[in-house]
């Protein structure tokens, strides 16, 4: 029983918070302590903190943090799976409706509006990422610097898979670290 209600309450919390992490607070408030009474505001605030601490969203950080809390390890993965699945059917569906419409005419218009603007966001982010990577100024890292170059390179000139490139980033990172 305890498992359905920690994978039916944090697939609620995964399917109606809409825009960010900051947007799932109230949501987990509610499910987690107004409702279930798994957690107290205190856990709660340690929650918070802890997921801003680690990577990932914060929803699904809170839920991988109350379903441990609640059911240990098999209940964190299903409240985490609670969380991801809306997502995860939302843009299958949506994978779906592009490719049965993408050639649209009026569809094609607004994708075409929409690119650049995608696209300068996510060059901003670059941007930023590899400013606080590589410490621009008396602390440059031109190691960092290096690594995002070759990257580029590669991504842009040879047409390498980005998958490709995160993993070898990933073991470079572990090789550096090791030594």
């Amino acid at each position: 029983m305890i498992y359905w209600q920690l994978f039916a309450s944090f697939f609620y919390i995964g399917l109606f918070s809409f825009g960010g992490g900051y947007a799932s607070m109230p949501l987990i408030i509610e499910q987690a302590i107004s409702t279930h009474h798994w957690i107290d505001m205190g856990t709660f605030t340690n929650l918070f903190t802890i997921s801003q601490m680690t990577p990932g969203p914060i929803a699904i950080n809170g839920s991988t943090f109350v379903g441990m809390r609640v059911a240990g390890l098999s209940g964190a993965i299903i409240a985490t799976i609670g969380c991801v699945l809306p997502s995860c059917i939302i843009v299958t569906i949506l994978a779906i409706i592009y490719n049965k419409y993408k050639d649209v005419d009026w569809l094609k218009e607004i994708l075409s509006y929409l690119r650049p603007a995608v696209i300068a966001m996510i060059a901003i982010s670059g941007l930023t990422l590899l400013g606080d990577a590589v410490h621009f100024g008396h602390n440059t890292s031109y190691f960092a610097l290096v690594v995002f170059i070759v990257s580029f390179v590669l991504l842009v000139k040879y047409k390498v898979n980005p998958i490709i490139i995160m993993v070898a980033c990933g073991i470079l990172e572990v090789i550096i670290n090791m030594l």
